[in-house]
């Protein structure tokens, strides 16, 4: 795998041939994403070698201003990135040990189960420490006021697997490392930051505290409408899995020493390193390697916030892409991938539609439930008739279908947390980007309730009848008819 990455950084190196990706041409491409996406807001930033391509901003955020490559953003845990850097700015002082226990480094890491004592730094950075949203106490841990109280509070918690045998995504493994370098490094992370990683770029504008920079309310999408929401409270401030606030402008000069140009940071062993996947998966510290597209990247996605970054070993382009918003439809990542084509020679349509389709679908399949429930609660006496004297077992089977939302709705979190590979989730977060989702279903769920209970009630009527009788009287021709006995003539 080293060898691999030297071949991989000594391609960057001659990479200067690849094709020229003009300014208009990006801002061509840019306005038309826009137009396709209907996103409020998107900064981006494109780098080759030691310059910057083209920075800028588009579209407008919550307050109306104008979007520009000044316009600061939240980037979620494209900060992983910055925090791995941090880690090896002090692994390469000699005061943290890459490969050594983080417990015997940061004297308030404990955990209630003994493996966690072997969990190195490097495996923190990997994501292969054995940390899990399904034996960490998700909730508990985003109420924390520092790096310090977060610590703290994982001495509950226990691990999923074995320290280094196993891939999982989980945040905690960079707010350790942001404690750690608090520790090492002996001030805050967010002055560490300032002072060896923003600082000696020049990213003036970049912080992880929206006390220091603060970006506008952000915006979720509801059925094609954009509105502007607070992000959700979390532990944000000083975080190292996803504090960071920067600009398209500092995007730049950040991506520039990630391809091994501008000013260093650390030594390039260290950055290839930091870049190189492990054997139990294509992630390294704070960047995953795609296989279909060769690019190094990480994305990052809060509740009103989404961001990707980039860098092509194949034509040493560096791309970063901010948007003010958070949807079902991840546009910024399919942004990136346009200009990642654009840095190849490639034809690059602007991305779809597919986020207004989407949403779409579901307000047709929202607004069908409420016509079937409509539907269902009006003819509720009809369908109770139907089943009158039939087993009730039977009757009640006939009923499940329309409590299958309700159900489902029931298990939304949980459905939800299984298809994200366990991680956390709550109701409030559910009312966020995922709203239209669950606005359909949760539609579904009371029509399923109102058609179900009007359906009870008309049983229920039914049976508390008095039964019809009938009697037989001859006709003038000697035929019998049958007619109720209430109404019998006099």
């Amino acid at each position: 795998m080293k060898i691999l990455m030297i071949g991989v950084y000594a391609a960057m190196s001659i990479a200067a041939p690849a094709p020229t990706m003009a300014p208009a041409a990006i801002d061509a491409y840019m306005r038309d994403a826009l137009e396709s996406t209907g996103l409020p807001g998107v900064s981006v930033v494109v780098t080759h070698g030691g310059e910057v391509v083209h920075a800028a901003g588009y579209g407008h955020d919550s307050q109306g201003r104008e979007i520009t490559e000044d316009t600061p953003m939240r980037v979620a845990s494209v900060s992983k990135s910055f925090t791995a850097m941090a880690v090896m700015t002090l692994v390469e002082q000699g005061k943290i040990r890459l490969d050594e226990p983080v417990a015997a480094q940061l004297p308030d890491f404990t955990m209630d189960d003994p493996r966690a004592a072997r969990i190195t730094v490097r495996q923190l950075l990997n994501q292969t420490s054995g940390l899990s949203d399904t034996t960490v106490d998700i909730s508990e841990l985003d109420g924390a006021t520092s790096l310090a109280d977060y610590t703290a509070r994982l001495a509950d918690d226990r691990l999923r697997a074995d320290p280094g045998t196993r891939w999982e995504y989980c945040n905690v493994n960079y707010n350790l490392a942001a404690r750690l370098v608090e520790v090492a490094g002996g001030r805050p992370f967010g002055d560490y930051l300032r002072d060896r990683v923003f600082g000696p770029l020049g990213m003036k504008s970049s912080a992880v505290s929206d006390r220091i920079v603060k970006p506008a309310d952000g915006y979720n999408s509801i059925f094609g409408a954009w509105l502007p929401r607070p992000e959700l409270p979390a532990f944000l401030d000083g975080s190292g899995s996803g504090g960071v606030i920067t600009t398209a402008a500092d995007m730049g000069k950040w991506l520039i020493t990630q391809t091994g140009d501008g000013r260093p940071l650390v030594k390039r062993q260290s950055l290839e390193t930091m870049h190189a996947p492990t054997e139990i998966r294509d992630y390294g510290m704070g960047w995953g390697v795609d296989d279909e597209t060769g690019l190094l990247m990480h994305s990052g996605n809060l509740f009103t916030y989404t961001a990707v970054e980039a860098i092509s070993p194949k034509t040493g382009y560096g791309i970063a892409v901010m948007a003010n918003s958070a949807a079902l439809q991840d546009d910024a990542y399919t942004i990136m991938l346009g200009l990642a084509a654009m840095s190849e020679g490639r034809t690059s349509e602007p991305p779809g539609g597919d986020r207004q389709l989407f949403e779409l679908v579901l307000g047709v399949i929202a607004l069908a439930a409420l016509g079937l429930g409509t539907v269902g609660v009006v003819r509720a006496r009809r369908w109770a008739a139907r089943r009158a004297g039939k087993p009730r077992w039977r009757t009640g089977l006939r009923l499940v279908p329309s409590l299958l939302p309700v159900m489902v709705l029931v298990a939304y979190p949980d459905l939800i947390s299984f298809l994200m590979n366990g991680r956390t989730v709550t109701w409030e977060q559910l009312t966020y980007f995922p709203a239209p989702m669950s606005i359909t279903l949760l539609v579904a769920a009371l029509a399923g309730v109102l058609v179900v209970t009007a359906r009870a009630f008309q049983l229920r009527l039914s049976h508390g009848r008095a039964p019809v009788r009938t009697q037989r009287r001859p006709t003038v021709r000697g035929q019998a008819t049958d007619y109720p006995t209430s109404h019998s003539r006099s």
